[in-house]
Protein backbone atom coordinates (compact mmCIF):
# COMPACT_ATOMS: atom_id res chain seq x y z
CA UNK A 1 0.00 0.00 0.00
CA UNK A 2 2.66 2.39 0.83
CA UNK A 3 4.25 1.93 -2.61
CA UNK A 4 1.27 2.72 -4.37
CA UNK A 5 0.99 5.87 -2.16
CA UNK A 6 4.44 6.41 -3.80
CA UNK A 7 3.35 6.07 -7.55
CA UNK A 8 0.40 8.14 -7.31
CA UNK A 9 2.57 11.48 -7.40
CA UNK A 10 4.77 9.88 -9.95
CA UNK A 11 1.37 8.97 -12.27
CA UNK A 12 -0.30 12.68 -11.88
CA UNK A 13 2.95 14.23 -12.98
CA UNK A 14 3.20 12.02 -16.03
CA UNK A 15 -0.88 13.43 -16.89
CA UNK A 16 -0.15 16.56 -16.27
CA UNK A 17 2.80 16.93 -18.48
CA UNK A 18 0.94 15.27 -21.04
CA UNK A 19 -1.95 17.62 -20.87
CA UNK A 20 0.59 20.32 -20.16
CA UNK A 21 2.02 19.13 -24.14
CA UNK A 22 -1.56 18.93 -25.26
CA UNK A 23 -2.49 22.90 -24.17
CA UNK A 24 0.46 24.22 -25.31
CA UNK A 25 -0.17 23.33 -28.81
CA UNK A 26 -2.88 25.63 -30.58
CA UNK A 27 -1.42 26.65 -33.83
CA UNK A 28 0.28 23.88 -36.03
CA UNK A 29 2.05 24.31 -39.56
CA UNK A 30 2.23 21.10 -41.74
CA UNK A 31 4.84 21.46 -44.40
CA UNK A 32 3.73 18.13 -46.15
CA UNK A 33 0.97 16.67 -47.83
CA UNK A 34 1.53 14.05 -45.66
CA UNK A 35 1.90 15.24 -42.45
CA UNK A 36 -1.17 17.08 -43.13
CA UNK A 37 -3.07 14.20 -42.96
CA UNK A 38 -1.33 12.32 -40.22
CA UNK A 39 -2.26 15.85 -38.31
CA UNK A 40 -5.99 15.00 -38.76
CA UNK A 41 -5.43 11.36 -37.84
CA UNK A 42 -4.22 12.36 -34.60
CA UNK A 43 -7.00 14.95 -33.55
CA UNK A 44 -4.78 17.86 -34.63
CA UNK A 45 -6.81 18.76 -37.33
CA UNK A 46 -8.39 22.03 -35.48
CA UNK A 47 -5.45 23.49 -34.79
CA UNK A 48 -3.96 23.62 -37.91
CA UNK A 49 -3.54 26.74 -39.31
CA UNK A 50 -1.22 26.69 -42.33
CA UNK A 51 -0.10 23.73 -44.83
CA UNK A 52 1.70 22.51 -47.86
CA UNK A 53 0.39 22.84 -51.14
CA UNK A 54 -1.42 19.70 -52.39
CA UNK A 55 -2.70 19.39 -48.81
CA UNK A 56 -5.84 18.34 -49.69
CA UNK A 57 -7.35 15.77 -47.74
CA UNK A 58 -9.56 15.50 -45.64
CA UNK A 59 -11.71 18.32 -47.30
CA UNK A 60 -11.23 20.90 -44.94
CA UNK A 61 -7.38 20.99 -45.47
CA UNK A 62 -8.28 22.54 -48.69
CA UNK A 63 -8.82 25.84 -46.73
CA UNK A 64 -5.71 25.99 -45.29
CA UNK A 65 -3.54 28.88 -45.99
CA UNK A 66 -0.73 27.64 -48.14
CA UNK A 67 2.92 28.05 -46.52
CA UNK A 68 5.29 25.38 -48.29
CA UNK A 69 5.74 23.36 -51.91
CA UNK A 70 8.67 21.62 -53.78
CA UNK A 71 10.74 24.91 -54.41
CA UNK A 72 10.63 25.42 -50.35
CA UNK A 73 9.26 27.05 -47.48
CA UNK A 74 7.36 30.51 -46.82
CA UNK A 75 10.19 31.46 -44.10
CA UNK A 76 9.08 34.61 -43.07
CA UNK A 77 5.29 34.08 -43.30
CA UNK A 78 5.68 31.06 -40.67
CA UNK A 79 7.45 32.82 -38.11
CA UNK A 80 5.04 35.72 -38.73
CA UNK A 81 2.00 32.95 -37.60
CA UNK A 82 4.32 31.95 -34.70
CA UNK A 83 3.33 28.40 -34.46
CA UNK A 84 3.14 26.21 -31.37
CA UNK A 85 4.17 23.11 -33.08
CA UNK A 86 5.78 22.43 -36.82
CA UNK A 87 5.05 19.35 -38.79
CA UNK A 88 7.75 18.68 -41.31
CA UNK A 89 9.13 15.86 -43.60
CA UNK A 90 12.63 14.42 -43.03
CA UNK A 91 14.58 14.37 -46.01
CA UNK A 92 11.04 16.50 -48.15
CA UNK A 93 11.56 19.47 -46.80
CA UNK A 94 14.62 22.08 -47.40
CA UNK A 95 17.20 21.45 -44.51
CA UNK A 96 18.66 24.61 -44.74
CA UNK A 97 15.16 26.23 -43.64
CA UNK A 98 14.62 23.95 -41.35
CA UNK A 99 17.60 24.34 -39.50
CA UNK A 100 17.01 28.27 -39.11
CA UNK A 101 13.48 27.69 -37.76
CA UNK A 102 15.42 25.24 -34.97
CA UNK A 103 17.45 27.73 -34.65
CA UNK A 104 15.09 30.83 -34.09
CA UNK A 105 13.37 28.28 -31.30
CA UNK A 106 10.59 26.27 -33.25
CA UNK A 107 9.02 23.07 -31.90
CA UNK A 108 9.40 20.57 -34.99
CA UNK A 109 8.10 17.37 -35.42
CA UNK A 110 9.98 15.13 -38.24
CA UNK A 111 8.23 12.73 -39.80
CA UNK A 112 10.16 10.22 -41.60
CA UNK A 113 8.41 7.05 -42.40
CA UNK A 114 10.45 4.00 -43.61
CA UNK A 115 7.89 0.94 -42.71
CA UNK A 116 4.58 0.71 -43.18
CA UNK A 117 4.00 -0.13 -39.04
CA UNK A 118 5.83 3.42 -38.80
CA UNK A 119 2.68 5.17 -40.03
CA UNK A 120 0.71 4.22 -36.97
CA UNK A 121 3.62 4.87 -34.52
CA UNK A 122 3.53 8.58 -35.80
CA UNK A 123 -0.51 8.81 -35.57
CA UNK A 124 0.34 7.70 -31.71
CA UNK A 125 3.36 10.41 -31.20
CA UNK A 126 1.56 13.26 -32.86
CA UNK A 127 -1.32 12.37 -30.29
CA UNK A 128 0.41 13.42 -27.55
CA UNK A 129 -0.23 17.33 -28.68
CA UNK A 130 -4.03 16.85 -28.93
CA UNK A 131 -6.49 17.03 -25.58
CA UNK A 132 -8.34 13.89 -27.25
CA UNK A 133 -5.52 11.65 -27.56
CA UNK A 134 -7.78 8.41 -27.91
CA UNK A 135 -8.31 9.69 -31.34
CA UNK A 136 -4.82 9.25 -32.36
CA UNK A 137 -4.94 5.88 -30.21
CA UNK A 138 -7.82 4.35 -32.37
CA UNK A 139 -6.98 5.39 -35.73
CA UNK A 140 -3.20 3.69 -34.98
CA UNK A 141 -4.75 0.42 -33.69
CA UNK A 142 -7.55 0.57 -36.61
CA UNK A 143 -4.47 1.11 -39.16
CA UNK A 144 -2.32 -2.11 -37.55
CA UNK A 145 -5.26 -4.18 -37.23
CA UNK A 146 -5.49 -3.41 -40.92
CA UNK A 147 -2.17 -4.18 -42.26
CA UNK A 148 -2.03 -7.25 -40.19
CA UNK A 149 -5.21 -9.00 -41.76
CA UNK A 150 -3.38 -7.81 -45.35
CA UNK A 151 -0.29 -9.24 -44.17
CA UNK A 152 -1.64 -12.64 -43.44
CA UNK A 153 -3.81 -13.20 -46.54
CA UNK A 154 -0.99 -12.25 -48.58
CA UNK A 155 1.92 -13.80 -46.59
CA UNK A 156 2.30 -17.02 -48.84
CA UNK A 157 1.01 -16.19 -52.54
CA UNK A 158 3.00 -16.75 -55.35
CA UNK A 159 5.62 -13.68 -55.84
CA UNK A 160 4.32 -11.39 -58.77
CA UNK A 161 7.43 -9.71 -60.21
CA UNK A 162 6.44 -5.43 -61.40
CA UNK A 163 7.78 -2.55 -63.06
CA UNK A 164 6.62 0.93 -61.09
CA UNK A 165 6.91 3.63 -63.42
CA UNK A 166 7.30 6.70 -61.51
CA UNK A 167 7.67 9.18 -64.95
CA UNK A 168 7.84 8.46 -68.66
CA UNK A 169 9.85 11.42 -70.04
CA UNK A 170 12.57 10.39 -68.94
CA UNK A 171 11.30 6.92 -67.88
CA UNK A 172 11.97 6.37 -64.05
CA UNK A 173 11.78 4.22 -61.25
CA UNK A 174 12.24 3.41 -57.46
CA UNK A 175 14.91 0.94 -55.65
CA UNK A 176 13.44 -1.18 -52.82
CA UNK A 177 14.06 1.25 -50.35
CA UNK A 178 11.51 3.62 -51.52
CA UNK A 179 8.33 4.40 -49.71
CA UNK A 180 6.17 2.48 -52.90
CA UNK A 181 8.01 -0.42 -52.27
CA UNK A 182 6.69 -1.15 -49.23
CA UNK A 183 3.33 -1.57 -50.83
CA UNK A 184 4.49 -3.70 -53.16
CA UNK A 185 6.12 -5.82 -51.51
CA UNK A 186 3.40 -6.66 -48.84
CA UNK A 187 1.11 -8.07 -51.87
CA UNK A 188 3.68 -10.07 -53.02
CA UNK A 189 5.46 -8.17 -55.17
CA UNK A 190 8.95 -8.66 -56.32
CA UNK A 191 10.77 -5.21 -58.19
CA UNK A 192 12.87 -5.91 -61.05
CA UNK A 193 14.80 -2.79 -60.05
CA UNK A 194 15.01 -3.80 -56.40
CA UNK A 195 18.58 -3.83 -56.27
CA UNK A 196 19.43 -0.72 -58.04
CA UNK A 197 22.15 2.02 -56.13
CA UNK A 198 19.82 4.71 -56.70
CA UNK A 199 17.31 5.49 -54.78
CA UNK A 200 14.97 6.66 -58.36
CA UNK A 201 16.86 4.97 -60.92
CA UNK A 202 16.28 6.24 -64.44
CA UNK A 203 16.23 3.77 -66.83
CA UNK A 204 15.63 2.53 -70.43
CA UNK A 205 12.42 0.18 -72.22
CA UNK A 206 15.20 -2.17 -72.90
CA UNK A 207 16.23 -2.86 -69.38
CA UNK A 208 12.91 -3.36 -68.23
CA UNK A 209 11.92 -5.28 -71.82
CA UNK A 210 15.25 -7.55 -70.40
CA UNK A 211 13.39 -8.36 -66.84
CA UNK A 212 10.66 -9.20 -68.61
CA UNK A 213 8.13 -7.92 -65.42
CA UNK A 214 4.81 -10.10 -65.01
CA UNK A 215 3.03 -6.48 -64.57
CA UNK A 216 3.61 -2.94 -65.16
CA UNK A 217 2.30 0.33 -62.65
CA UNK A 218 1.83 3.61 -63.11
CA UNK A 219 -0.15 6.65 -61.46
CA UNK A 220 -2.65 9.45 -62.94
CA UNK A 221 0.47 11.60 -63.44
CA UNK A 222 2.58 9.46 -65.48
CA UNK A 223 -0.19 6.92 -66.38
CA UNK A 224 -1.48 8.65 -69.89
CA UNK A 225 2.24 7.42 -71.03
CA UNK A 226 1.84 3.60 -70.24
CA UNK A 227 1.36 3.59 -73.79
CA UNK A 228 5.53 3.59 -74.86
CA UNK A 229 5.01 -0.05 -73.93
CA UNK A 230 3.10 -0.89 -76.53
CA UNK A 231 5.37 -1.27 -78.97
CA UNK A 232 6.93 -4.33 -77.29
CA UNK A 233 4.05 -6.25 -77.65
CA UNK A 234 5.22 -10.30 -78.12
CA UNK A 235 8.34 -9.27 -75.97
CA UNK A 236 6.21 -8.42 -72.58
CA UNK A 237 4.36 -10.33 -70.39
CA UNK A 238 2.66 -7.81 -68.67
CA UNK A 239 1.56 -6.12 -72.51
CA UNK A 240 0.58 -9.82 -73.30
CA UNK A 241 -1.57 -10.13 -70.50
CA UNK A 242 -3.14 -6.73 -70.43
CA UNK A 243 -1.09 -6.38 -67.05
CA UNK A 244 -0.63 -2.53 -67.26
CA UNK A 245 -2.84 -0.85 -64.18
CA UNK A 246 -2.98 2.82 -62.96
CA UNK A 247 -3.07 3.62 -59.30
CA UNK A 248 -3.83 6.39 -57.00
CA UNK A 249 -1.34 8.43 -56.49
CA UNK A 250 -2.11 9.66 -52.99
CA UNK A 251 -2.91 6.47 -51.65
CA UNK A 252 0.46 5.01 -52.97
CA UNK A 253 2.93 7.90 -52.40
CA UNK A 254 1.85 9.24 -49.19
CA UNK A 255 2.55 7.47 -46.35
CA UNK A 256 -0.89 7.97 -44.37
CA UNK A 257 -3.67 6.02 -43.01
CA UNK A 258 -5.22 5.94 -46.45
CA UNK A 259 -1.89 3.47 -47.30
CA UNK A 260 -4.19 0.86 -46.78
CA UNK A 261 -6.26 1.91 -49.58
CA UNK A 262 -2.85 1.29 -51.67
CA UNK A 263 -2.47 -1.67 -50.46
CA UNK A 264 -5.94 -2.93 -51.16
CA UNK A 265 -5.23 -1.37 -54.66
CA UNK A 266 -2.09 -2.92 -55.18
CA UNK A 267 -2.85 -6.59 -53.77
CA UNK A 268 -6.43 -6.70 -56.06
CA UNK A 269 -4.31 -6.29 -58.99
CA UNK A 270 -1.35 -8.55 -58.09
CA UNK A 271 -4.43 -11.16 -57.49
CA UNK A 272 -5.69 -10.41 -61.58
CA UNK A 273 -2.29 -11.35 -62.56
CA UNK A 274 -2.14 -14.65 -60.73
CA UNK A 275 -5.43 -15.66 -61.66
CA UNK A 276 -4.83 -14.90 -65.24
CA UNK A 277 -1.16 -16.73 -65.25
CA UNK A 278 -2.21 -19.97 -63.35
Amino acid sequence: MHRLYQLIPLCLLLVSSLSFAANQVQRVISLSPHTTELAYAAGLGDKLIAASDYSDYPKAAKSLERVANFRGIKLERIVALRPDLILAWKGGNPTREMTKLEQLGFNIFYSSPVELADIADTIEALGQYSEQPNIANHNASELRAKLTELKSRHKNLRPISYFYQLSSSPIITVNDNSWPSQVFSLCGGKNIFADSPAAYPQISEEQVVVRQPEVIFSTQHAGTQTGIWQQWQGKLPAVDNRHIFNLQADWLNRPTPRTVNALEEVCNYFDIVRKNTL
